[in-house]
């Protein structure tokens, strides 16, 4: 229906959609009413033309995850444990929660391998792309450890229904079928552009590109150091290869070969979704339809998602009621 590609994240009992335009997120409180914020995009990974350059538009990717992911999760977690609708989106404690997860996530999936990895490097005199691949190796197997364990959360496992609402919403969507929870439920838990794709095209990617960043001196390895320092220098370069990449396949999904290339991804995405309720795909669709709005795609009575006239109100004209 579209050329450009809506898609969103799982937050504390609800979901967040990014539109073109718009970013919305849909939480259930504890009244059980679907409370709606929505927000202009107005960071330069949203407006700038470089923006939209291939291999440089990765970063919103990233961005999407720290930043705009993060602030969601906040904002959900206090409507989905408050009574009160009206809450605090953005501040101080926000970039503080964004820079203490990534040094988290820097610490454990690219530090921590890179130390080992060296270590091993030394002890047993492996070669570069030995050593590289071990590292790769032990990331990923850190990654799906984590992924696996915190999976057995009773509340991530709510995270993970509200992920699969996702992406059963933006399926129907992209089918062109009726935005009513009974027929979204129809749809694939599954999804080519799922972030869970991403990341794991990201640890793929990083075990080439970072072998020839840790080659050895005539001192011997690369110092500790500069290892890491590469391997933080280099994290834009592998998003923006990964994000090509994870465009391309969702374009060419129906070949052969690419369904062979993304059916890792597919199946990583069976550890990070769970079947959603019809409640959590209402979630999905509430966010979901602001951000069409604000693009001129209006969700009509009987569910469809169509272009709006040109006497059409969009979101700018007339915002949404939460």
């Amino acid at each position: 229906m579209s050329e450009f590609f809506y898609g969103g994240q799982a937050v504390i009992e609800g979901v967040m959609m990014r539109g073109r335009k718009y970013a919305a997120v849909a939480v259930r409180n504890p009244a059980g009413e679907v409370v709606v914020h929505q927000e202009p995009l107005t960071a330069a990974v949203y407006t700038k033309p470089w923006s939209k350059w291939p291999f440089v538009r990765g970063v919103t990717l990233l961005w999407d995850a720290l930043v705009l992911g993060t602030r969601s999760l906040m904002w959900s977690a206090d409507v989905a444990l408050s009574e009160e609708e009206e809450v605090e989106f953005t501040g101080p404690v926000a970039w503080t929660t964004v820079a203490v997860s990534l040094a988290i996530a820097m610490a454990v999936f690219f530090f921590l391998p890179a130390a080992v990895g060296r270590w091993v490097e030394t002890q047993f005199n492996l070669t570069t792309l030995a050593a590289a691949f071990f590292e790769g190796c032990l990331r990923l197997g850190l990654f799906l450890i984590y992924i696996i364990l915190i999976g057995q959360m009773p509340d991530i496992r709510r995270v993970f229904q509200y992920h699969g609402a996702e992406h059963k919403t933006i399926n129907a969507y992209e089918a062109g079928a009726p935005l009513v929870p009974e027929r979204v439920k129809e749809f694939s838990l599954l999804h080519p552009r799922c972030g869970t794709s991403f990341l794991l095209g990201v640890l793929v990617i990083s075990i080439f590109l970072f072998a020839p960043l840790s080659f050895k001196t005539i001192e011997g390895p690369l110092g500790l150091a500069l290892r890491l320092a590469s391997r933080v220098v280099l994290i834009p370069v592998v998003a923006g290869i990964a994000y090509e990449f994870l465009r391309f396949s969702a374009q060419h999904r129906d070949h052969r070969i690419m369904r062979l290339l993304i059916a890792p991804g597919l199946g990583l995405q069976k550890l990070t979704t769970r079947e959603p309720d019809l409640t959590m795909l209402e979630c999905a669709i509430a966010a979901l339809e602001p951000v069409l709005a604000a693009d001129g795609i209006v969700v009509q009575e009987d569910g469809v998602a169509r272009r709006a006239v040109p006497d059409t109100p969009t979101l700018e004209e007339a915002p949404l009621a939460a």
